[in-house]
């Protein structure tokens, strides 16, 4: 199960990049079983990262929310879980 504290995202959209209101974060890549290492991102100062496995560009934008993602799907829950 996905941990509550922080948000797990995956990018099965295969969005060019995904806005999310928080800075540190999980990447999964995209749902399991297709899933890369799930490996944590923190920004740190700066308001984007991208991840080294999939390539996927996180930006930070606090309008979003610290537990959604725009777009919206790619916000991973418990629910996706094999």
């Amino acid at each position: 199960m996905a941990d509550p504290t922080v948000i797990h995202i995956h990018n099965d959209a295969g969005a060019d990049k995904i806005r999310l209101g928080v800075k540190e974060f999980k990447c999964v890549g995209a749902n399991p079983p297709f899933d890369h290492p799930h490996i944590y991102l923190d920004m740190g100062a700066d308001d984007r990262i991208v991840c080294p496995y999939c390539s996927t560009v996180f930006v930070y934008d606090e309008k979003v929310g610290p537990f959604r993602t725009d777009p919206p799907e790619c916000l991973y829950t418990a629910d996706e879980a094999p």
